[in-house]
């Protein structure tokens, strides 16, 4: 009896979190639907002609494109952050944010990052004014006087490893710096993954020419033209947003009570390029947000004219005839030179 309970109870559980697994799936799909970028809801389903399939129709001309792709680890990174700093007087606004910045540099040089690393940019410093009220006997006059300085200054912190930049916002929060205004990936060896992306299309190409060669065509007597392209793109290229929610409140309306709207928490999320059109994929694994290099090449083959051979002309030679008096004819040619 106990253990016709317990496989009941299993299979009540099992089903249970199967239920709750679909419903989260629905529920994220219809939302992210209505989302900007529409989200995942692409991914769920919702592009009904990406499996359709294409009907072909044979053309004499015969095109062959490869593209490439290559995920590339950045080999650094640079942090840029901003920070504001207001004052009395200039001497005070700049003692102020040099006293912050000195405190970051001696936080990240405890972790790591020394100051070949750490470049301050300053973007502006400015008088703040205010407004007083002058009274006079019949009229009010408005003048603007200074108030104090505003200094702006944009942090640029340059590391080698993701697992620096914890540290890094750490040190920032600890010297009241939040504002992050963006990170640059960059790479050492550009030219190096061009080459190497240019070897694997220069392989496929072979083996798609080779292709056509066993099926009958003869590419030596088709004219070949080409076009090319190459490209570069960073993982900010690729963050959408969405938001994950329900705002349907069944006890709400049972109770007949209002529903108040509260300000629904956008996410964000890394989406890469996707493989699907691409014939060649370096290091097509990837954990951390990458940057994204490509190569493509197209090559269209067009038939050749065939060769006419001239056609020889028919020479008719001249001739003219002489008719003697007793009706007998004689037929002379006219020589040429």
């Amino acid at each position: 009896m106990k253990k016709h309970i317990l496989t009941s109870l299993i299979i009540l559980y099992t089903i249970s979190n199967f239920a709750q697994i679909k419903g989260n799936a629905i529920s994220i799909s219809r939302q992210n639907i209505a989302s900007k970028n529409l989200g995942n809801g692409y991914t769920y389903g919702n592009n009904s002609n990406a499996f359709q399939h294409q009907n072909l129709i044979p053309n004499p001309t015969i095109t062959l494109d490869v593209k490439a792709l290559s995920n590339i680890v950045a080999s650094s990174y640079t942090a840029v952050f901003n920070i504001t700093q207001i004052g009395e007087t200039s001497e005070e606004t700049n003692n102020l944010i040099k006293e912050r910045t000195q405190k970051l540099r001696n936080d990240l040089a405890s972790k790591g990052i020394t100051a070949n690393d750490f470049v301050i940019d300053v973007i502006s410093f400015v008088p703040v004014y205010e407004t007083i009220v002058e009274k006079k006997l019949f009229s009010k006059t408005y003048v603007e006087v200074p108030k104090g300085f505003e200094l702006q200054q944009n942090i640029h912190i340059q590391f080698t490893k993701v697992e620096q930049f914890e540290n890094i916002l750490a040190a920032c929060a600890n010297n009241e710096i939040y504002n992050l205004v963006k990170v640059d990936y960059f790479i050492d060896n550009l030219q190096e993954v061009y080459k190497n992306l240019r070897i694997e299309i220069l392989k496929e190409l072979k083996e798609k020419q080779e292709f056509y060669k066993n099926l009958g065509f003869d590419l030596t007597l088709y004219t070949p033209t080409i076009a090319d392209n190459k490209y570069c793109y960073f993982p900010r290229d690729f963050y959408k947003n969405y938001q994950a929610f329900n705002s349907i409140s069944m006890e709400a309306l049972k109770k007949n009570k209002g529903v108040y709207e509260v300000k629904k928490q956008t996410s964000y999320y890394y989406d890469p390029i996707s493989y699907s059109h691409y014939d060649v994929v370096i290091n097509p694994s990837i954990v951390e947000p990458v940057i994204q290099i490509g190569m493509e090449i197209k090559l269209q083959y067009t038939p050749k004219p065939k060769e006419e051979k001239p056609t020889e002309k028919e020479v008719i030679k001249n001739k003219y005839y002489i008719i003697s008096p007793d009706g007998s004819i004689d037929i002379k040619e006219i020589k040429t030179t």
